[in-house]
């Protein structure tokens, strides 16, 4: 079912046939984000994106608006940390009119000035927002902390002073230099087929040519520490990381049955520690954050300002005795680990975009396509004393230097800056 090819100008297709579907789902995804905005204008990777739909040489904003309505399912882009992404969820008949839309969008934007400046406000007003949602703004507040001199640790959307430095040349620059063919994976999961796709991809994309210069593999150091906001907020919202591998880490399925365990479900460690048997949180769960250059392992949740200090400390010994084996993950719990893992591999395989998103992704960060069935044998073979040994190897060295973040009322009697300071400290020394 899978299938790829390379085009004469450098662009990847990879797809995977999905007999019986009625829907496509197709990405162009761009090896180009938020690493690669130039100092000083933060955000310019995700305005660029934005700005890809403010018209062409053909066609005006309003005319692909009315395009992607046309066509129904859902048509639109995103930026993550390591790349941007145009995606369609379309019926198989509109497939040609969303690679041919896609061409257009990254061969003829015209990028208007005056659609610049109101896009700039759209994000700008993107950017208050996520320091309105508390639970983003603690997550964003944590990788500012532990990343502060790598991309990483900035905004996608950047900051409200660099945004507005930018300008309509820095966006045509931008796409310029970054969205060469040699950078761009087309991705398609459903109805699909493969020859009939490439060469559409051809016909609409041929024009795009030249090679971006090779990107240096950057320096991305974990840093530990407290980052405390006061904001007019009832609950305390807090984060902590812990320094983990990149992506592509050969360790990567043992550290997603660790998260499992940790706080992965509604049987994970914390949330029954935490929530079913003390009932100071509503909910707390932990996510494996993984990127090209590093990575995060985030434990996140909200509780009473009067219990912050409690649950913090609980879930870092929690964490310790993870680390240290103190309590052994049995083989119920392994197995417990192993089935969610394997059934959400299962269940959003379902999913037509979600293949596609795994088709780009794999190609982006392995350069190849992996095989369900390789994914589920990788994990089904690991053993407690593998968990073990990458509790050991991993997990206890960050420990030691945790980072934490914490978004919540102003509240002297419970906690500080200092105090929070002193209980990581604590906990270091111990770990240490």
């Amino acid at each position: 079912m899978y299938q790829f090819s390379r085009l004469e100008n450098g662009i990847r297709i990879v797809t995977e046939h999905l007999p019986c579907s009625r829907s496509v789902s197709l990405g162009v995804l761009v090896d180009a984000g938020p690493q690669d905005d130039p100092i000083g204008l933060s955000g310019l990777a995700h305005l660029a994106e934005h700005a890809l739909f403010q018209g062409t040489s053909g066609r005006s904003a309003f005319e692909i608006a009315r395009l992607m309505d046309v066509a129904g399912g859902a048509m639109g882009a995103f930026t993550a940390r390591d790349y941007t992404c145009f995606y369609a969820n379309v019926l198989d008949e509109y497939l040609t009119y969303a690679t041919e839309l896609f061409g257009d969008m990254l061969l003829n934007s015209v990028f208007p000035d005056e659609n610049i400046e109101r896009e700039k406000q759209a994000v700008l007003r993107e950017v208050g927002l996520s320091h309105d949602t508390p639970t983003e703004h603690v997550h964003q507040q944590l990788k500012r902390l532990i990343w502060p001199h790598h991309a990483l640790g900035s905004a996608v959307a950047g900051n409200a002073h660099a945004v507005e430095r930018i300008t309509s040349n820095d966006v045509r620059a931008f796409v310029r230099r970054h969205y060469t063919p040699d950078r761009i994976i087309v991705a398609a999961a459903g109805n699909v087929e493969h020859a009939a796709l490439a060469e559409q991809i051809r016909d609409g994309f041929w024009r795009l040519d030249g090679v971006r210069p090779s990107r240096r593999p950057a320096r991305c150091r974990f840093h530990s520490g407290v980052a405390l906001h006061e904001s007019p907020v009832s609950q305390a919202y807090f984060a902590i990381g812990l320094e983990a591998p990149a992506y592509c880490a050969a360790e990567r399925y043992r550290l997603f049955l660790l998260n499992s365990v940790l706080g992965g479900g509604l049987s994970s460690r914390l949330f029954r520690k935490l929530r079913e048997e003390r009932g100071l949180v509503y909910g707390i769960s932990s996510e494996l954050h993984a990127y090209r250059d590093a990575g995060v392992l985030v434990i996140e949740g909200s509780t009473a300002p009067e219990h912050l200090t409690s649950v913090v400390a609980l879930t870092i010994m929690e964490l310790q005795q993870l680390a240290t084996f103190e309590t052994e993950i049995d083989e119920e719990e392994l197995w417990t680990a192993k089935m969610q893992l394997r059934s959400q591999q299962l269940l959003s395989a379902e999913n037509a975009h979600t293949r596609m998103s795994r088709l780009a992704t794999q190609e982006l960060y392995f350069g190849r396509h992996l095989p369900e069935a390789e994914i589920l044998a990788e994990i089904e073979q690991i053993t407690a004393e593998d968990l073990w040994q990458t509790c050991r190897l991993q997990l206890l060295p960050a420990v030691s230097q945790l980072a934490l973040s914490v978004i919540g009322p102003e509240a002297a009697e419970w906690y500080s800056q200092e105090s929070l300071e002193d209980l990581l400290g604590e906990f270091s020394l111990c770990a240490a």
